[in-house]
């Protein structure tokens, strides 16, 4: 499906680039700004796997990687999901709900807001979470102005809640709380 020879073209030294229907647009648009947010999120759930590397969520992880290079490849087709491009699906949505389901079930409820910390895996979950966040808002801006296939926005909702419910399950529920007010002088 994809065969990469020469990885300079200079294709993109105008400040245009290709999308995967063949169309040309501006670096800054808000398609490109969207695919990057992916990119960006996917390369921080790879500095998380660096922390879960030989532990159960690690396999979990990849597969998410894996379904953010097909978002990836979802937004850089302009349309809605009706055609017969690569696009999310709802499979890979409840997937994610089951898992986040299941990580969740076995934590104790919150009592107050998390904050991001905790040990070196649940920190960069949080990292990732954010960073999946932010490609979420740029989705959302990117629908309100062309077509883009809602799964993929859902998706990127499901992957920040599941990335959150998993930094509480890699701090194996000693959650770092939120105490407001705790620091005022």
């Amino acid at each position: 499906m994809v065969r990469l020879d020469i990885i300079t073209t200079r294709g993109g030294d105008g400040g245009q680039t290709s999308l995967g229907d063949g169309s040309r647009v501006s670096k800054d648009s808000l398609r490109v700004e969207a695919i990057g947010a992916v990119d960006e999120a996917n390369a921080a759930l790879g500095l998380l796997r660096l922390h879960t590397a030989g532990r159960p969520e690690d396999a979990m992880l990849a597969r998410i990687q894996n379904d953010l290079f097909d978002l990836g490849a979802d937004l850089c087709v302009p349309g809605s999901g009706d055609d017969d491009r690569l696009r999310m699906t709802d499979t890979q949505c409840a997937r994610l709900e089951a898992e986040l389901a299941e990580m969740n079930a076995a934590l104790p409820p919150l009592r107050s807001f998390v904050l991001p910390g905790g040990t070196p895996a649940a920190a960069h979950a949080h990292l990732a979470r954010t960073a999946a966040r932010r490609a979420e808002r740029v989705a959302v801006a990117l629908a309100a102005a062309e077509a883009v296939n809602p799964v993929a926005i859902r998706y990127l909702n499901r992957l920040s809640d599941h990335l959150f419910v998993l930094s509480r399950a890699l701090n194996a529920g000693a959650d770092v709380l939120w105490v407001p007010g705790k620091d005022r002088a």
